[in-house]
Order: C-alpha cells, then sequence, then structure tokens
C-alpha cells in the first residue's frame, strides 16, 4: 500500500475526545507552534550565581539616564535590584527600636529579643540587627548578630519576639546587652489563603474584635507595584505604602527605598493603596483601591482613585491651578488590575473593565466602562501588545482591541476545572512577543503554588484563523519581555528550597526563587553552575484508517513511517501507540520508542489497532527539534 501522510493542525485541543480532535494534537509539554509546527521551546539559563529568598511577585526592568540597565524584583519578603550580573538589596525599613536587648538559653539556638517599645512584629516578619553589643557568657560573638537578617519565629508579648541563630548557645544569659532592632516593611503572605476567624488574619487588616469566616475573608499575597519615573523607581506594597528609590543618586546601592528618598518623597502620599503606576504621557502618580482621607488606611476604598498632580509625585491636594484629582468606580467590589495600553490606561475591578484616559482641565481624566463580566482574576493576570489587552478572567479568557471580546480557547475546560480558584492573586502572564505568545501562569487545583502554564499565540491565531492555545507544566511566578534586555526574563519558585540572598540566619519555609534569562540554548542552567535538562513532548490525536464510508471499522496495520522534522539537534524519540477502542488507553507497540537523528530515514515497525496515535519528544540534554509531518505504512487489517 502506497504511504499515507498524516497531517496535524497546529495547537492543542482539550476540549474534544482524543479521537474527535480530528487532525489536532491533544498534549504537550515545553512546546510552541511556529508557522504551523510544534518545536521544543528555548532554554533558559540563571542571571545569578544564587538564589533568592521567598517567592518572586513582580518584575520591572527600567533604565537610568546613563543607560544602565535595572531589573526590580518585588517578593513576599523583600525589595531587591539586578544590576550588571549583581543582586542588591533596597527593602524598606519600616521602623527601628534602639536599646534593645537579647537573652539565650543554654544548648538552644533560640533568642529572645526585647525591643525599647511595642515591635507590632509578627510571625515571619524579617529584621535586621545593628550596634549589637552581646551580655558576656553566650558563646556567641557580636558579629553572628550585627548587620544580619533574621526571621521572627515567634511573637510572645508585644515587646518580645524570638529568632533562631545558626548554632546553639552555650549558656543562659537572662535579657541583657544591647542592640538597634530594624524591621523591614511587611509585604505579605507567600500565598492567597482565607482568614478563619479573629486573631487568625494578618495584622493590620479587618476589623479589631470583630468575627470572621472563611468564606469573606481572603489574604492576598505579598504583591507589588513597580514603575518609573524618569529613572526613580516607584515601588508600592499592595494595601501598603509607596516608596521610591533613585538610581541617579550618588552610590544609590547604599540606599534603601524610602518614603522620604530626597527630591522624590513619597510621605504625602496615601498609607494603604492596592497599586500603583504612573501614567504615561503626564507623569501622574495614580493610586487605585486607596484612602479617601490620606494617612488613614482605615479610610480605604477599594473602588476609590487618587492621582497626584503632573510631575510632582508627593502631592494631592486639587487646587484650580494643578492637576490632581479622584474618582470612584461603581463595577465591581474592588479593584484588581492595571495596565498601561495604547492611548489609555486600563483597570480592571473583579467584574469590570474601565478606560482612563488625559482629557485635560478641568477634569485631567476621564473615565468609562467599556465591559462588564469579564474582571481579572489577579493583579498580574493580564499584558498588553500592540494595542490590544489580554487577560483571564476567573470565567475565560479575554481580549480588549478597542472592544471586549471573548477569547476562544481550545484548552479552557482544562485550565479551569482545574485551576486553584483560591489562589486567583498568584496567576501571572506573560508576553513573549518573538513568538508572537501571551503565557499564563496558574496553580492547578492540587498546588499551592504556579506550576502551570496555558499559552495563547496570537501570530498563528491570525495567520491560521483558529484559535491556537498550548499547555506547559513549567511554570513562573513573574515574567517580563525582552525590551530593556534583549531575552525574556522570567522567576521559578520552589517553596522546599532555601534561598541564599539575602541572607536570612535561620529562616524556615520562605522557598527560594531563580531568575532566568529565556530563549537561551536548549537546557536550563542553574545558579550553581549544573544544568538541567529541558524535556519536551507533544501528542497526536487517535487518527484511524478511513476507507470510504468505513470510519474505524477496520483495524489498521501499520509496517513502517518516514518521519520528517525540519530542524533536529541531537536526537529525538517517536513513540507509536494504539488501541481498539475510543474509551481505552493507548498501548505503546512493540518496537517504541524509535530514536530519531538527522541521518534516519525510515523506521520498520509492527503496529496493529483501531486506533494510533503518535507522541514526538526528547528527554536528553542540548537536544531541540521542530516537527513537520509523518509517512505511515498503513492499510485496513480486518474487523477484528
Amino acid at each position: 500500500m502506497a504511504l499515507k501522510q498524516v497531517k496535524f493542525l497546529p495547537g492543542i485541543d482539550k476540549q474534544n475526545t482524543t479521537v474527535g480532535a480530528t487532525a489536532r494534537w491533544v498534549d504537550s509539554d515545553n512546546v510552541r507552534f511556529r508557522y504551523g509546527l510544534p518545536e521544543k521551546v528555548g532554554g533558559w539559563s540563571s542571571l545569578l550565581t544564587t538564589t533568592i529568598s521567598g517567592v518572586a511577585r513582580k518584575l520591572h526592568a527600567f533604565v537610568d539616564l546613563d543607560g544602565n540597565r535595572y531589573i526590580a524584583i518585588g517578593t513576599d519578603k523583600s525589595l531587591l535590584l539586578y544590576f550588571e550580573g549583581e543582586i542588591y538589596d533596597i527593602t524598606p525599613i519600616r521602623q527601628s527600636y534602639g536599646s534593645s536587648t537579647i537573652a539565650t538559653t543554654n544548648g538552644s539556638a533560640t533568642c529572645t529579643v526585647t525591643s525599647s517599645s511595642p515591635h507590632g512584629l509578627a510571625v515571619g516578619d524579617i529584621v535586621q540587627l545593628d550596634s549589637v553589643t552581646l551580655p558576656s557568657g553566650t558563646g556567641y560573638s557580636n558579629s553572628d548578630f550585627e548587620d544580619k537578617n533574621f526571621q521572627v519565629i515567634t511573637v510572645p508579648s508585644t515587646t518580645t519576639f524570638t529568632i533562631t541563630q545558626s548554632s546553639n548557645a552555650s549558656a543562659t544569659v537572662s535579657t541583657g546587652g544591647s542592640l538597634i532592632v530594624k524591621a523591614f516593611e511587611r509585604v505579605g503572605p507567600a500565598e492567597q489563603s482565607y482568614g478563619y476567624g479573629w486573631g487568625l488574619e494578618t495584622w493590620g487588616t479587618g476589623g479589631f474584635g470583630s468575627a470572621a469566616s472563611a468564606s469573606n475573608i481572603t489574604l492576598e499575597p505579598g504583591l507589588w507595584s513597580l514603575d518609573n519615573f524618569g529613572e526613580v523607581l516607584i515601588a508600592t506594597i499592595a494595601n501598603g505604602k509607596t516608596f521610591t528609590w533613585d538610581a541617579g543618586a550618588a552610590s544609590p546601592f547604599t540606599n534603601r527605598a524610602s518614603t522620604t528618598t530626597t527630591n522624590f518623597s513619597t510621605s504625602a502620599n496615601p498609607t494603604s493603596t492596592r497599586l500603583t503606576l504612573i501614567s504615561p504621557t503626564t507623569r501622574h502618580l495614580i493610586h487605585m483601591g486607596t484612602e479617601t482621607t490620606i494617612g488613614n488606611s482605615s479610610t480605604r476604598d477599594n473602588m476609590f482613585i487618587r492621582f497626584s498632580d503632573a510631575e510632582d509625585i508627593n502631592s494631592y491636594g486639587t487646587s484650580a491651578i494643578n492637576t490632581a484629582g479622584s474618582q470612584r468606580l461603581q463595577d465591581g467590589t474592588k479593584i484588581i488590575g492595571a495596565l498601561k495600553a495604547k492611548e489609555t490606561i486600563l483597570i480592571w475591578t473583579d467584574n469590570a473593565l474601565y478606560t482612563m484616559k488625559f482629557v485635560g482641565a478641568p477634569f485631567t481624566f476621564g473615565f468609562e466602562q467599556v465591559g462588564t463580566n469579564c474582571g481579572l482574576i489577579g493583579k498580574n493576570a493580564a499584558v498588553e501588545v500592540d494595542g490590544v489587552a489580554y487577560w483571564m478572567s476567573p470565567n475565560g479568557f479575554f481580549l480588549f482591541d478597542g472592544t471586549v471580546k471573548t477569547l476562544p480557547c481550545t484548552v479552557e475546560d482544562h485550565v479551569f476545572d482545574n485551576i486553584n480558584r483560591n489562589k486567583g492573586q498568584q496567576v501571572t502572564a506573560g508576553l513573549n512577543n518573538l513568538f508572537t505568545e501571551v503565557v499564563w501562569y496558574y496553580p492547578a487545583s492540587s498546588s499551592e503554588f504556579n506550576n502551570k502554564s496555558v499559552t495563547y499565540n496570537f501570530g498563528e491565531t491570525a495567520l491560521t484563523k483558529a484559535p491556537i492555545w498550548y499547555t506547559g507544566t513549567e511554570a513562573r511566578t513573574t515574567w517580563i519581555d525582552a525590551s530593556v534586555y534583549p531575552t525574556p526574563t522570567a522567576t521559578k519558585f520552589v517553596s522546599d528550597g532555601t534561598g541564599a540572598f539575602p541572607a536570612i540566619v535561620g529562616q524556615t519555609g520562605l522557598g527560594q526563587t531563580t531568575l532566568f534569562e529565556h530563549e537561551v540554548g536548549t537546557d536550563q542552567s542553574n545558579a550553581d553552575g549544573s544544568t538541567t535538562t529541558v524535556t519536551s513532548f507533544i501528542n497526536s490525536f487517535d487518527f484511524d484508517i478511513k476507507p470510504e464510508g468505513t470510519d474505524g471499522e477496520f483495524f489498521l496495520s501499520m509496517r513502517r513511517f518516514i518521519p520528517d522534522f525540519k530542524t533536529l539537534n541531537g536526537n529525538a524519540k517517536l513513540t507509536i501507540a494504539v488501541k481498539r477502542f475510543p474509551a481505552q488507553s493507548s498501548s505503546s507497540t512493540a518496537l517504541s520508542p524509535f530514536t530519531i537523528t538527522s541521518s534516519s530515514l525510515k523506521f520498520d515497525t509492527r503496529a496493529r489497532g483501531r486506533y494510533a496515535n503518535i507522541k514526538i519528544e526528547n528527554d536528553a540534554s542540548s537536544e531541540s527539534w521542530r516537527f513537520g509531518t509523518i509517512n505511515l505504512d498503513i492499510r485496513p487489517d480486518g474487523r477484528r
């Protein structure tokens, strides 16, 4: 019998059965489509020789006036800067407590610190100790504590807390000595969760003494808003304060982000804001979900917007001679996220989409609701490219190109039937414009952190006139596209790891983050210099022999096949699997898998069944491939 070419359309189809998804691919990992053909994605390489403590939630790349490039990294514990292959800690200090003392217990690494005034610390907070003079006999030296970061382990009282040293004390010493406690600003939890009544919610949220049920108290993860006012970094902790860091200052890396940065103070800014951004042309600092009375966090309205005077990020008083002002949105219960887009700012609530456009005096900005029942699932779950915004809502995917439109998705049930809906704020979207991809990273229902991805390829969709989607398991917590840096940058989080920077003595449960540049090589290059293989695969639909009028009636017999790869570096594996009935699981044929090399011409095989599928994969380092098609020697082989 003549060879028969089996053709596959681009994209993954998980809405149909493996038999019903005719001519489609049905599953994949670390695979993209380009010009209609599937290929393994590019590799990624660590930008640092160290890992980061905690989980990264926001990246922002920017350039100073001298052309120096930076990446600001906001984690659940700190604010960091990547610069020229090095990383710096610029986390703001919330408060310092002088004349504090310390106590130790013989044979224990637990140390109790007594502050000079109520400290307001909570378990998990990070503190730095300074000007340390220990009481005698502890077995420690001052340098074991001096200028080091510690995690708060317990909080016995309003003026005491415990930390853990790296070794045990040699004696029990009652409170003594002298030290300064510098408490870092609290960002928030590593993951989104729910509160279960009074006393268990994050410090400073909710009403004092009031009961609360799990159904109405959401503890959002520690999130950041990061933007630029010229070469000045604007950093806002979600539901907290706004800080600045000036790249143009003398010895900038010796400075921490602050509300009182020289020339760029934010001391007059709201003290509780969900998110901020700088308007792109008018340079207003815009606070969203913020205080109606500045300085009074109890007046925060999650739908209220306040913006500064143009070119003055610390001026919010409205008058006839400035452009500061405010506006409250109506549709929804809280503002979730915002993006700068073409000639407008897009603002999502949990239910609607608004546009915010500069209109000039006397209103400064005009607001228009352009969509409803299309809210954003998480603060970072939207991207914009070429005037089109794409986002994930709690109930589907959408785009806005002047009109809100539902985004047809061939893997929609796979995503929304398996997403952890209690972790929506952890969803992050990334743009990889070189490959015309929008990727959403999300936690599956069984995971506390992002461990899945779904990709929409808008370029391939435009070419084929059909929605092109694919799925994966290589998750990221942040992503920024190539712009300031020539390749995309992203972060990967491992919850059971221990980050090395900032060094935190006695840390527990923080996990570790690796900062990667993407589309580099074929594998994962780690911070410690080791290499991890990036495996990939793609699986086809179940195809059958179709003599006219006999769909699925005959068994097929396959004797040989000829593979066709557009590119192949190293080896790839091809597996042929067969089954008799749609409800059955496929089983690999006797000679599978077949190792494909650049010199492979044909393969003999023995395969018999009613349906067959193929799987392309790689499982070794330095391998990459781009599949074309396959020619099969197949023929009807009876009805039983």
